[in-house]
């Protein structure tokens, strides 16, 4: 399903003396199926955004469309569980929201709280570990035992097994060291290719949407300034860095290399990978004799 604003606004404490307009006129569009990372600074509104994804938070102005739901200032909260079920956020530091005794209870709590029964959830929890990586032994050991990265794995696990079509993830690598960081990141990749999950990755990190995403949406002072293919939108380095935004560490390092000696053409070079791929064409095509 999508997920539509249509000129979305959002208001702190509206109506009091301590009112805060953080959203104003956002249209924007999560297609079904698609990867899509919402960056921007600090205060740029994208935890705000977040939280309308699966109608935590109602707009002030305008309208969220989540599936066949529309979302206005006017929705009744009591009848928003179905899609709470359908969009799963996994928040910053999900682990400190670990409560249980053992990995498979913490696992199932969620869809027990949505009526499923004590041996369905119990079972939905076995199928999650795989999916985060853990295997069947983790099911009863303590959650509070386990590493900081295994930690957040089973809190994952739990937002999983709510089986939701769409996964918001708010900096979900936070905290974590390189390998770390992109073990979690290839995880996600895998359930958005394997399971059709819609993703939606809100991070600073401009390498992983050059890795992960293929949709692009950039906030600044609560509205959406730019949106696009990461290739598009990278391919504009002068732009970002007036935004004090960076680039991904290819890009940034071909596009040096192309002006001090006009190396290769880098338009292409978005990820490692490619630019490694760019340069092995190009010294093959030098040692050919080649002139490109």
């Amino acid at each position: 399903m999508d997920i539509i604003f249509d000129k979305v606004g959002y208001t702190y404490q509206k109506g009091t003396p301590f009112e805060n307009r953080a959203l104003y006129d956002i249209d924007m569009i999560i297609k079904e199926g698609s990867f899509t990372a919402l960056v921007g600074h600090t205060g740029s509104g994208k935890s705000t955004v977040l939280q309308h994804l699966n109608a935590l938070m109602k707009p002030s102005e305008g309208t969220v469309t989540i599936g066949d739901r529309v979302i206005t200032t006017e929705t009744n909260n009591k009848n928003l569980k179905s899609i709470r079920k359908q969009v799963g956020i996994v928040f910053q530091f999900p682990e400190a929201q670990l409560f249980e005794e053992t990995v498979a209870k913490d696992i199932a709590f969620g869809p027990k709280n949505f009526g499923a029964p004590d041996e369905e959830a119990t079972e939905l929890a076995r199928k999650m570990l795989p999916l985060v990586g853990l295997d069947e032994s983790f099911m009863e050991r303590s959650p509070f035992d386990l590493s900081g990265g295994q930690m957040r794995r089973v809190a994952i696990a739990g937002v999983l097994a709510m089986e939701p079509t769409i996964l918001v993830l708010d900096e979900p690598t936070a905290g974590l060291d390189p390998q770390g960081r992109r073990e979690m990141m290839d995880m996600f990749y895998r359930l958005h290719k394997e399971k059709g999950l819609t993703i939606v990755l809100v991070t600073h990190l401009m390498d992983d949407v050059a890795d992960y995403a293929d949709h692009m949406i950039i906030l600044e002072k609560g509205t959406v300034i730019k949106e696009g293919t990461p290739r598009e939108i990278f391919q504009e380095e002068a732009w970002l860095k007036s935004k004090q935004l960076g680039v991904p560490a290819a890009v940034s390092f071909s596009n040096r290399l192309d002006a001090k000696l006009g190396f290769l053409n880098t338009q292409s070079a978005l990820t490692a990978t490619e630019l490694a791929d760019l340069i092995a064409e190009r010294v093959k095509a030098l040692k050919a004799g080649e002139t490109k």
